[in-house]
């Protein structure tokens, strides 16, 4: 085998990032506080940016910073941000660049009112109606696609607000969860496949909308019920109000917020995510045995799955590899020797665990395969006998475009090379992924189904939407289902 991994190199070497996560809540003294609180629990989606508007009724006030929410908020920033209702939104920068102007809540102000706007996912339109609408006179201030809604809301007239964001929802496709604040509502709306998850809870009389359940959890709100595929819903001084502003619907949830993204004590559409890893642990287990001596899952979206393997096969969990909380990104390391170190100073093997042993190293996924292939050579240097990968996932073999940064089939090393191929590029002795079947069974879904309810498209090629030829690279297609 001559092929080698240079192509991969000169890609950015990085994990598998979300767009971003948000948090709303309405009719609490305490709102920015609150929602800062649950931006904390949702850093894990996004470590670029993080922001928070709030409304007192008569004026929309906000915060924002390039950082963590600790780098951004101060004590004092927060006791700046008085009123009973705010929005929040941590970012991690898969369309449009990374710094301050698209770091979001976006905040238009216009002489009748304002609009706080916060979006998770990205919309596959973006670019075609951004053209219209520079063409008809809109100028854009930030290079983010969720600036579009509020242009197209604007451009609404004289109608009603909630019909203005009905016929702009209308006219954008892909993935969105958005959260918006005027002075006297809180709008949530999520699009017509449900691509990424959304969830409302109570706080008292409080009402409270967040990306992910474990920010209920931290701020002491309880859970009520998921917002809906192509589901409207406002919440002002009467209460809330739920229409469709989308009769066609088609649930389509991201199978990697179960698979990676999101927390293991969140839960969506009811299912526990660790439960789910676990799971597929356990289907991996039924479908690629292997004599070993140790299994060790990478961390930390991979030890769910690691200790399911090791129970259905009984063999022996380790943490064999420990992680380093305190090190930031490597990827922007300027050479390959550095890069490795990098990598190095994130993940360490315990050598006691295993040497003179036969390991069983299981991963969530195989994006790029660098990463892949140090941890491999790092298990070895320690004195592992033998590696034996095993990924609780299909392979990645077709880009995203609904707000994971792998928009080009170039940076998917399953695009490209077998099965086989890849296990001789990242060094291990045997190589097997979860079968599609095996996950959805595991996730708690019918294969059998349309789509499971999940968004099968990175595994399969298949989009739940359509996807725009600007969205594409010259050579790539897609299968429209």
């Amino acid at each position: 085998m001559e092929r080698s991994l240079t192509v991969l190199h000169a890609i950015k070497d990085r994990e598998l990032n979300e767009e971003c996560g948000v948090f709303g809540i309405w009719g609490h003294e305490n709102a920015a506080h609150l929602t800062y609180y649950g931006l904390h629990s949702l850093q894990h989606r996004g470590q670029e940016g993080a922001g928070i508007s709030v409304t007192d009724g008569k004026r929309i006030k906000f915060h924002k910073g390039t950082g963590l929410v600790n780098d951004v908020f101060s004590e004092e920033a927060i006791e700046g941000l008085t009123g009973y209702a705010a929005i929040g939104h941590v970012r991690y920068s898969t369309q449009g660049d990374s710094d301050y102007a698209n770091v979001q809540p976006l905040v238009f102000r216009s002489q009748i009112d304002s609009l706080a706007l916060a979006h998770n996912g990205n919309l596959v339109n973006a670019n075609a109606l951004k053209y219209q609408l520079e063409a008809q006179g809109s100028i854009f201030q930030t290079t983010s696609d969720t600036e579009v809604l509020a242009h197209l809301i604007k451009r609404g007239g004289s109608l009603r607000f909630k019909d203005r964001v009905k016929n702009a929802l209308s006219m954008i496709k892909g993935a969105y969860a958005f959260v918006m604040l005027t002075e006297d509502q809180l709008v949530i709306a999520l699009d017509p496949n449900g691509l990424r998850p959304l969830s409302i809870g109570r706080l008292g009389e409080a009402y409270v909308v967040a990306s992910e359940t474990c920010a209920f959890d931290l701020i002491g709100a309880t859970y009520e019920r998921d917002v809906q595929p192509g589901e409207l819903i406002i919440i002002d001084e009467t209460g809330l109000s739920t229409e469709r502003f989308s009769s066609s619907v088609e649930r389509a949830i991201c199978s990697m917020e179960y698979i990676y993204f999101s927390r293991p004590d969140s839960n969506i559409e009811g299912i526990n995510v660790h439960s789910a890893r676990k799971r597929m642990g356990i289907e991996l287990a039924k479908e690629a045995f292997i004599e070993a001596d140790v299994v060790t899952g990478v961390p930390d979206s991979s030890i769910s799955a690691a200790i399911g393997f090791a129970e259905a096969t009984g063999i022996p969990y380790e943490l064999g590899l420990i992680k380093n909380r305190y090190v930031g990104r490597t990827f922007i390391q300027p050479s390959q020797e550095l890069r490795e170190q990098g990598v190095k100073m994130k993940l360490s093997p315990v050598r006691g665990i295993v040497e003179g042993k036969r390991v069983v190293m299981v991963d969530d996924s195989i994006v790029r395969g660098t990463t892949s292939r140090r941890i491999v050579n790092m298990l070895r240097e320690a004195g592992a006998t033998e590696v034996h990968v095993r990924i609780s996932s299909p392979p990645i073999k077709y880009p995203c475009f609904y707000g994971i940064d792998t928009s080009s089939e170039s940076e998917l090393i399953a695009s490209s090379y077998s099965v086989e191929e890849i296990r001789e590029q990242i060094g291990a002795d045997s190589l097997i992924y979860l079968s599609p079947e095996g996950m959805m069974h595991a996730i708690g879904r019918n294969p059998e189904w349309s789509h499971c309810g999940q968004c099968l498209a990175c595994f399969t090629g298949k989009y739940p939407t359509e996807i725009y030829p600007d969205t594409l690279l010259p050579h790539e297609k897609v299968q429209p289902v």
